[in-house]
């Protein structure tokens, strides 16, 4: 059995059974969701459905590469990536859920925390590992070498992008968690192409555990993620782009997380200036299409199929 195969199997496997571990917990201590009322009626009945899933997502993830790390060290990237983005969804979460404070963490809050670990990776990237400030250019394969200045830049808004975007786009039933194991498939592939065995252990760990989780995640889901887990996954995708030097190529395989967060920014600009009126029925995008009379299982469907169309061209491109 090859690697990517084999660790795929063991994410998903202990991703499961870290499940039936951690859900009943979050049943038990009533870490339920909170529906908003002007969303779409079905979604009500998701009301009291566990939150924090995304933990087990976080302990298999960070368990596997950590025992990988100690042979293959720039694995430690991807590890500050997970733990670190999903540590501030977590407080978010926990806040707003089990202390009941209805705001969790301050935006101010939330993004210095999210900067203060796009600074450690940045730090860890170019300073311990010493990996360069080269970018591929899509479809042309072609390796350009940025500004230290640029470079820096550049990857605080990947990072910070990323895991907002992949954040933005967990409200529908196996939606991110689908989005992102995709996402990472391609990378995955692209690693198996390019024969960097740390980086398809890395893919493949998330494949195995995304697809863990959406056991207990596809409609009708019996858990959610939480901020816990669309950061910590959001992170996992911009650790892996930049490693692999293909930042750029998140603008094709991740477009249904750009829509989704275009939308909300468009939506409250144009909230702004037309002074309360709204550009979609709601935003994020999905939500929109929901209230347009598409069943949420199509959305979700029609959001992978994308993902996959766009990761296929980006693939066969290269």
């Amino acid at each position: 059995m090859n690697t990517q195969t084999l660790n795929l199997l063991i994410a998903f496997c202990a991703t499961v059974v870290v499940g039936m571990i951690v859900v009943p917990i979050l049943k038990k201590h009533k870490v339920g969701q909170v529906v908003r009322e002007d969303g779409p009626k079905s979604h009500l009945s998701k009301n009291g459905t566990p939150v924090m899933g995304g933990i087990m997502m976080i302990i298999v993830s960070v368990v596997i590469l950590g025992i990988y790390a100690m042979q293959y060290h720039e694995l430690l990237l991807a590890i500050i990536a997970i733990l670190g983005f999903g540590i501030i969804g977590f407080i978010d979460d926990y806040k707003k859920l089990v202390l009941k404070n209805t705001e969790g963490l301050s935006p101010k809050k939330k993004m210095l925390g999210l900067i203060l670990v796009t600074i450690i990776f940045i730090v860890v990237y170019l300073k311990v590992f010493h990996l360069g400030t080269e970018t591929i250019i899509p479809f042309f394969n072609q390796p350009v070498a940025l500004t230290l200045p640029v470079f820096v830049l550049f990857m605080a808004f990947i990072l910070l992008a990323t895991s907002n975007a992949v954040n933005l786009t967990d409200g529908l039933d196996g939606l991110a968690a689908g989005v992102v194991a995709i996402i990472m498939s391609f990378f995955t592939l692209v690693a198996i192409k390019n024969g960097e065995k740390d980086m398809i252990i890395f893919g493949a760990t998330m494949v195995g555990t995304c697809i863990g989780f959406l056991l207990f995640n596809f409609h009708p889901a019996k858990v959610f993620m939480g901020d816990t887990g669309s950061l910590a996954l959001g992170g996992a995708v911009a650790a892996i782009a930049l490693i692999m030097k293909m930042p750029l190529y998140l603008a094709v395989v991740a477009l249904v997380c750009i829509i989704d967060t275009l939308s909300v920014i468009l939506q409250v600009l144009y909230f702004k200036m037309t002074k309360g009126k709204r550009l979609f029925k709601m935003a994020p995008f999905h939500h929109h299409l929901e209230l347009s009379g598409m069943k949420e299982t199509k959305v979700v469907i029609l959001f992978w199929a994308i993902t996959a169309i766009c990761c296929a061209v980006a693939y066969f491109v290269l």
